[in-house]
């Protein structure tokens, strides 16, 4: 009697044991997530109450796992937006300070000076408008603020020509244009802001008294140089943000590496493709290729 009962109890006891043993690992598995090991799982063995409630918990799991992936993919591109917006400003704060510092130091006539105001309160514009748009550009999208329209393309050359004078002359380059793209739908502040990249790209690469081309033609744009070059093995990688064949040499002009990523970005948007064609020694070649739909 006294046997069969002390069994029961020893059964009752194992039984409930059992059935609390994947609780504990659910308390495990949390504790794991709570100290950030967030692949952590439970395994379920049963189809029961406790079984479901493991399932349950997973699903919870992956849910926060993919949460927590995506807070780190924002705090990502948070950090690109602040060098986007460092990689951005140097090219309209180069122009303002050139444009300026010939007001300050060169007697000019007052159509001249009033020519040169214009530019830099062009400039600050731009700057304005351009902060609002890298934020869309590096993962914080807000549709509205990109605004497409049909454009001249000739007219966009004449623009991007102008903020390029001041660079091209203080390194004493030259910039031959041809543009043989009629109109086509775009955003003119990210248009401009992506050939001026490509032409800040190819001064970068170029030396003194170098020719640099810009041209359009049928549904392409071309920004060629005859600089330093590409190696063949780096070509692939150059469009990553933060990427720099020449590091040394970035790095005392002020580059970070986020230009053409930025480029890639805008020809996207636009249903473009950039595609870049370089050897050592004899330059570079980028190409913008535009979808039909974008000229109609």
């Amino acid at each position: 009697m006294f046997w069969c009962f002390f069994f029961a109890v020893d059964m009752i006891f194992w039984l409930v044991k059992r059935q609390l043993k994947p609780l504990g690992e659910l308390e495990k598995t949390a504790i794991g997530i709570s100290q950030g090991d967030y692949g952590k799982r439970m395994r379920v063995r049963t189809k029961d109450e406790v079984g479901r409630v493991g399932n349950v918990f997973n699903q919870m799991a992956e849910q926060i796992e993919d949460q927590m992936k995506e807070l780190e993919e924002v705090s990502e591109r948070r950090k690109q937006l602040l060098g986007g917006l460092t990689h951005e400003l140097r090219t309209p704060m180069t122009s303002i300070i050139g444009y300026s510092d010939t007001l300050m130091n060169v007697k000019l006539s007052p159509e001249q000076q009033k020519r040169a105001l214009g530019h830099i309160n062009a400039e600050c514009h731009r700057l304005e408008r351009l902060s609002g748009k890298l934020m869309n550009l590096l993962g914080m999208y807000d549709s509205e603020s990109i605004f497409m329209e049909i454009h001249p393309m000739k007219e966009l050359f004449s623009r991007v020509s102008k903020l390029e004078t001041y660079r091209l002359k203080e390194h004493e380059m030259q910039l031959q244009m041809d543009c043989q793209m009629g109109d086509m739908r775009m955003d003119v502040d990210l248009m401009e802001s992506l050939l001026v990249n490509l032409l800040d790209n190819a001064i970068k690469a170029s030396q003194p008294g170098s020719r640099i081309e810009l041209k359009a033609w049928g549904r392409t744009i071309l920004v060629r140089d005859y600089g330093k070059g590409i190696p063949q093995e780096e070509i692939s990688r150059v469009t990553e943000a933060f990427y720099m064949v020449d590091k040394s040499r970035s790095k005392k002009a002020g580059g970070i590496g986020l230009g053409l990523a930025l480029c890639v970005r805008i020809a996207q948007i636009h249903q473009g493709e950039l595609s870049i064609e370089s050897e050592v020694g004899k330059g570079t070649s980028v190409y913008i290729t535009f979808a039909e739909e974008v000229f109609s």
